[in-house]
């Protein structure tokens, strides 16, 4: 059984958990999952570290709630348990010899970004956060990019925050400009790294693009993760879930990702439902 040491909610859909989980928490590196379960009967759910405590031995989570695991799991409190959390799962970020680096996250999948921008401050290469989010109430982690970031900008759709527009706008700019950059490590929704590849492909600037794509296992036995790129096939779960960004296939990741969504809607409605249940 593994122990939630703290529980915060970073705004209305999004949550953070810290986990004792000694053993994940001695191997976990930036870039890389867990597979975690809410109860003995749940399904597995994937979510990538946020974060970790080697003295602590506590790994941070930041997942959104979207179907009924995920809502069962943020009912969960500071000294709660939870049954099974696997891991570290999947290959790290690379991030040696890179010099000069922009980092473009999008809503929560900022949360998996933050460690990456966080490695590279730490090893002395020198990071453009970009980070974009609907609007100013689903803004998260703002504070902890800048703290890790030489420059950073935030950008809202609705202009409510930051500046106005997605995250190409900024990104754009600074390479029409001459910005030059090692890479481009982008995490966050499959619209907006496909969009962020194509505006990086034009520039002839690397792209690494971190995916999550339905899974089950965690170990390439299922196949459920699979995805194109270059033409082949490969799995999220242990070819990745990072890869080059100007060669995945990301109208074929979309199509896969929409498969579930109207069962992820009722399960959280019953979900929602069995907790209301409870309360009275």
């Amino acid at each position: 059984m593994y122990q939630i040491v703290s529980k915060k909610s970073l705004n209305p859909t999004v949550t953070q958990m810290e986990i004792l989980a000694p053993f994940v928490a001695k191997k976990a590196l930036p870039g890389q999952f867990i597979i975690l379960r809410v109860d003995e009967d749940g399904e597995r759910i994937p979510l990538t570290i946020a974060g970790y405590d080697r003295e602590k031995g506590t790994v941070t989570i930041i997942f959104q709630i979207v179907g009924g695991s995920t809502e069962r799991l943020n009912h969960k409190n500071a000294g709660d348990f939870i049954p099974d959390f696997v891991g570290p799962l999947g290959k790290a970020t690379h991030t040696q010899g890179l010099k000069k680096v922009c980092v473009v996250g999008g809503g929560v999948g900022c949360a998996i970004a933050l460690p990456v921008a966080r490695a590279l401050h730490e090893q002395g290469t020198k990071v453009t956060s970009i980070i974009g989010f609907r609007n100013k109430d689903l803004v998260i982690l703002e504070d902890e990019f800048k703290a890790v970031s030489d420059e950073f900008y935030m950008m809202t759709d609705d202009g409510s925050y930051g500046r106005q527009g997605n995250v190409t706008v900024p990104l754009k700019e600074m390479l029409e400009s001459g910005e030059t950059f090692d890479e481009v490590i982008t995490i966050g929704p499959l619209i907006m790294m496909k969009f962020v590849c194509l505006t990086t492909k034009a520039f002839n600037v690397k792209t690494i693009a971190s995916m999550n794509p339905i899974m089950i296992d965690g170990t390439g036995m299922c196949g459920g993760c699979r995805l194109t790129v270059g033409g082949q096939m490969k799995f999220a779960c242990v070819d990745g879930p990072e890869f080059d960004g100007h060669e995945i296939d990301f109208d074929e990741a979309m199509s896969r990702s929409r498969m579930y969504s109207d069962f992820e809607l009722h399960e959280r409605d019953d979900a929602c439902n069995l907790f209301k249940q409870e309360v009275k």
